[in-house]
């Protein structure tokens, strides 16, 4: 099959650069033209510049908030002693904002050292706690380990680089295990080969990262994934294998073998070694593991095993702590000697909490809180202290202290002042079902501003629908300005997704993949049945797999909306693989070198869709010049596809930004230009006026 963009592929040759200037240009003056641009440029700084605050956790004994003011590109991290010192303003711990002149560089990821009564012959408490912390730049997904003295807030000159899709797992030794990455695989131009595979490697603190020891590695295999744990005494590795992006797991257990001053890892135990489940380490009590799992119940469960005991056949026995109910149970954590439980209520988060011997062993106490989404679950073995974040459609995160003895669930303000302020604007939201191709009814959420007026209105639909991600009623940016325009939004619950369990993600992926895209088709049909919109007044919108299924969509049905908006996504299903991390996603969409698979993905690659003479929607496709995740070049070469192939008037343009990646540790100002200039151009091309 010809492929006359190929050379797009290289960001770094002077032909791209010459044509990712010519497309800004052609773009911003588009945008410049646009009647309500300066609104949505200045109702979403308002968004973006309203003082906020994280949810709390607990590190090294001490209480941890990100905070921001308005003013800082990137959140401050700030510590206490106690919660109410936290409260109160705390210590400044952490400034991103410091790393950089431009405000691109960012924190992705936070982890204390251990408690020091863990570590062999320890009898000093007072002893230094360490912070690990993961600096990326320009919005890499290739992180920079750090560390600082957590009581005196003293920057340790200890740095360990090449770190990718991993968190640092402390030790008892103060020591630290990571995924380390061997060089290639690095960029987004031409040295954006695939990723080479991962090594487990273990850090100790104050020596060099040449002198690391590899702990576990698979060199044959680039496509495994190794994430460790460690239990909470300090006793036990559990260490999760997975395939790429699959959920499925192998699950091996390695004893931490206490050694005079040191801690040394010893024979793994093969627990599960072929991924037939996904498994989720939870807790280690002695010699009983807990698990959650999928294993006989999509809608998964939580499970014993006992350590000492010798699989049967090769496989655990499991014996339920929780069983499968009618919900899907999406988290599971345990505090103080209790599980706290996180359901998923028709896409709707529910907590609970009950003995750590399970619903046999006591009532569940059900957690009153907001209707939303649980995007923070902070809680730590022994500690019945719990921290939530809670999110919805018309409230950005809220956060909740969860006291498992007499203390309830309470509200906490941990907001710093701020010159801005925001409202979220008051919202009506209803609950539909489309009905697919095959007959499947397709759940989605239709948000509408409280007080419109009846009739159809320019709505915008997003839509993900891949590799178990669960689409709830959550705040993002890009919701708030439409909403706040007056626009209509609609969430819908794709197979391909999590919302429903395993059943629902499997039917939504591999030979299955057109059932996502026939979902949203049938979502779109619904509004526009039901009266909520017309097809001159939609707008489709997904980011990352869903930029692919926005891109498939409109491919497929240029018809069925006025505007796409397809961001970072996965565009080109025959070379999608041969890029940075792309070969994970196999697990999802099959391999374009598999004989059986290649029809499959040519059938829906929205590249090789696009046919010449046929009136596309207008399309503003958004991507970012240092994205080593989904690599520029799917947005680019998608993009000169359409626009020589456009036979209509609308236009179709790219917006690419420069110094920014996927999405994570985005600065402010560049997270609500960018939204503002999607929305304004979806609104331009779908009639929507701020404030009719």
């Amino acid at each position: 099959m010809s492929d006359p963009y190929l050379w797009l592929e290289d960001p770094d040759s002077e032909q791209t650069r010459a044509w990712v200037r010519e497309q800004n240009e052609r773009t911003r003056a588009h945008l410049a033209s646009l009647p309500d641009r300066e609104w949505f440029s200045r109702t979403l700084r308002d968004v973006v510049e309203r003082p906020r605050a994280g949810t709390p956790c607990k590190l090294g004994g001490r209480y941890v908030v990100s905070r921001n003011d308005g003013t800082s590109q990137q959140d401050l991290w700030f510590i206490g002693d106690t919660l109410e010192e936290l409260e109160h303003g705390g210590r400044l711990l952490l400034d991103p904002n410091a790393l950089s002149a431009d405000g691109t560089s960012s924190v992705s990821g936070l982890s204390a050292s251990l408690d020091p009564a863990l570590a062999p012959g320890s009898r000093d408490s007072q002893r230094e706690r360490w912070l690990a912390y993961q600096v990326s730049e320009a919005g890499s997904d290739w992180t920079t380990v750090r560390l600082l003295d957590l009581g005196s807030g003293r920057e340790l000159d200890d740095h360990v680089s090449q770190v990718k899709f991993s968190e640092v797992t402390w030790l008892p030794d103060d020591s630290y295990l990571y995924l380390h990455f061997p060089s290639g695989g690095a960029g987004t131009g031409t040295d954006a080969a695939a990723l080479p595979a991962g090594r487990l490697r273990r850090h100790r603190v104050g020596e060099s990262q040449e002198t690391d020891d590899e702990v576990l590695a698979f060199p044959e295999d680039p496509r495994l994934f190794v994430t460790p744990w460690v239990s909470h005494d300090g006793r036990w590795l559990v260490v999760s294998l997975h395939q790429g992006t699959s959920e499925k797991n192998r699950l091996w257990v390695l004893p931490l073998v206490r050694d005079g001053g040191a801690v040394t890892t010893g024979e793994p135990r093969r627990l599960v070694d072929e991924a037939y489940a996904g498994f989720e380490p939870v807790r280690v009590e002695g010699s009983t593991l807990l698990l959650l799992t999928d294993h006989e119940a999509p809608l998964r469960r939580v499970v014993r095993l006992d350590l000492d005991a010798d699989p049967a056949d090769g496989r655990p026995v499991l014996t339920d702590v929780v069983a499968e109910s009618e919900h899907l149970l999406e988290h599971a954590a345990t505090a103080g000697d209790e599980l706290v439980l996180v359901h998923l209520a028709d896409a709707q988060a529910r907590v609970s909490h009950c003995a750590l011997g399970g619903t046999s062993a006591g009532p569940v106490t059900p957690v009153d809180l907001p209707t939303g989404s649980v995007v923070a679950l902070h809680a730590d073995q022994g500690d019945p202290e719990v921290f939530l974040g809670l999110t919805s459609f018309d409230q950005p995160q809220v956060s909740y202290r969860l006291d498992l003895g007499p203390g309830g669930v309470t509200a906490l303000d941990l907001s710093p002042a701020g010159e801005r302020s925001w409202t979220p604007p008051a919202v009506v939201t209803e609950r539909h079902h489309a009905t697919s191709a095959d007959g499947t009814s397709v759940p989605y959420f239709l948000v509408v501003p409280e007080g419109a007026p009846a009739g159809p209105r320019p709505t915008l639909l997003w839509g993900y629908g891949g590799f178990g991600v669960s689409e709830t009623p959550a705040f993002r940016v890009v919701f708030s300005g439409w909403l706040a325009a007056g626009g209509t939004l609609a969430v819908a619950n794709l197979r391909g997704g999590g919302e429903f369990g395993a059943g629902w993600h499997e039917a939504g992926r591999l030979e299955r993949k057109q059932n996502v895209f026939d979902d949203l088709v049938a979502v779109a049909e619904d509004l526009v049945a039901r009266g909520a919109t017309t097809h001159a007044q939609l707008a489709l919108h997904g980011r990352s797999n869903g930029g692919l299924l926005v891109g498939a969509v409109m491919t497929q049905r240029p018809d069925l909306a006025a505007v796409a908006l397809p961001a970072v996504g996965v565009l080109d299903m025959l070379r999608f693989h041969l890029f940075t991390v792309g070969a994970a996603w196999i697990s999802d969409y099959g391999s374009p070198e598999d004989p059986a698979m290649v029809d499959v993905l040519r059938a829906y690659s929205p590249l090789h869709h696009v046919r010449p003479g046929t009136a596309y929607p207008a399309t503003l496709v958004l991507t970012g010049d240092h994205d080593d995740r989904v690599v520029p070049a799917h947005s680019f070469k998608f993009t000169a596809a359409l626009q020589q192939a456009q036979a209509g008037d609308a236009p179709v343009l790219a917006r690419i930004e420069t110094a920014t990646g996927h999405g994570a540790g985005k600065p402010s100002a560049l997270v609500a230009a960018e939204a503002a200039d999607a929305l304004a151009f979806a609104a331009a091309h779908t009639g929507l006026v701020p404030g009719r």
